[in-house]
């Protein structure tokens, strides 16, 4: 090795630390993407309702516990169902592309739930929830939120009275038949 490699080895640090930290970054992003934000949901990073403590978008976070994960979203055994006067929050991700997280939902016979909806890309999603056979064939009259814009945040509050099935779909032009729909279980 001449002096003039040995000198130009000393300026320039090695490259693999630099690669390492930014896997491991990678790493933690995904998991946090994965698990919806530790426990808090996308609406809670971008600024809606979630866990406790701040969102990166600096909106106000509701009560801890109250969000949503990447499988089947239920209030748990034991726990209080929603009623009207107190519905239960359910979350959901609208997006990015043509799904919903979570794409299943677990509630009780006779429960009101508002799901607080969030686009989650540059596409405008809508939210209808409902008998299965109404969402399928979007009928006229059964409850929807329309043009949910990008990193929109909107409500609708739901009863689940009647026997069944239920689920939930976006109808914008060629999004339920790329598959954005969910269900939702009923449990006695």
């Amino acid at each position: 090795m001449t002096e003039e490699d040995r000198t130009t080895s000393l300026r320039r640090p090695p490259v693999w630390p630099v690669l390492l930290v930014v896997i491991a970054a990678i790493g933690v992003m995904t998991i946090l993407v994965a698990t919806g934000a530790a426990g808090r949901g996308y609406a809670a990073m971008m600024g809606g309702r979630g866990g406790g403590g701040g969102s990166m978008m600096g909106g106000s976070l509701g009560p801890a516990g109250s969000g949503s994960t990447s499988g089947p979203t239920t209030s748990g055994t034991g726990a209080a169902a929603g009623t009207l006067s107190s519905p239960r929050a359910i979350r959901i991700a609208a997006g990015p592309g043509y799904t919903f997280t979570p794409s299943t939902i677990i509630v009780r016979a006779g429960e009101t739930v508002t799901f607080e909806v969030t686009t989650m890309g540059p596409a405008t999603h809508e939210f209808m929830v409902g008998p299965a056979d109404a969402v399928a064939d979007d009928v006229e009259g059964t409850p929807e939120i329309a043009d949910i814009g990008m990193m929109q945040s909107k409500s609708l509050t739901y009863t689940f009275d009647g026997p069944g099935p239920f689920a939930f779909a976006c109808h914008e032009t060629g999004h339920y038949e790329a598959g954005m729909h969910g269900t939702i279980v009923v449990l006695p």
